[in-house]
């Protein structure tokens, strides 16, 4: 697959081996501003943000794809369903991604989301849902891909998709569909 810079990578399952990655990629996530000195690492040990991966592989609903580039994973989307920040109810996946700083812009966040959607709607998920801080660029991504403002707080929207009519395939492709509004 091409991203827009020319540059290969693919888009995988993540292997069970593999899911110790998901602490860095966590810690990738966690929308920093410009200027904003990052948080420790430790930080990846509170509650809230430990629900997205103490056990990740034990529960069936758990799902992690990886995009790989000359055998280096630089992003990765996970789905679980939890009570997270963009918990919406009990059957709804919760969605959490990253793709390292030097690999962004490239296409790969999206490409990783639109595998994901099709992921989670072929296990017979009816949404997915997800946080996002209000001034993270990924906001512009999540709409694009049909994800609705379901809920907000003063710095974070929660997001959900309606799975049934936001993505469709096309010749071995995936497109993006505009969402109605409705939920």
């Amino acid at each position: 697959m091409k991203t827009r810079k020319d540059m290969n990578f693919v888009v995988r399952e993540m292997c069970k081996e593999e899911y110790g990655l998901l602490s860095d990629f966590l810690y990738e996530a966690i929308f920093v501003p410009d200027g904003v000195e990052p948080p420790p690492k430790s930080i990846l040990n509170r509650p809230e943000l430990q629900v997205y991966i103490s056990g990740f592989g034990t529960n069936k609903n758990d799902k992690a794809l990886a995009a790989e580039i000359d055998g280096k994973t630089v992003g990765v989307i996970w789905a679980r369903i939890m009570k997270d920040y963009g918990h919406i109810d009990e059957s709804t996946p919760s969605l959490a991604m990253s793709v390292l700083k030097e690999y962004r812009g490239r296409g790969i966040g999206t490409a990783l989301l639109k595998h994901m959607l099709i992921e989670e709607k072929t296990a017979g998920h009816a949404k997915l849902s997800l946080s996002v801080q209000k001034d993270n660029y990924a906001v512009t991504l999540y709409r694009k891909a049909g994800f609705m403002i379901i809920g907000e707080s003063d710095e974070e929207y929660i997001m959900a998709a309606d799975l049934s009519r936001n993505f469709e395939n096309i010749d071995n492709g995936i497109r993006f569909l505009q969402s109605d509004g409705g939920m």
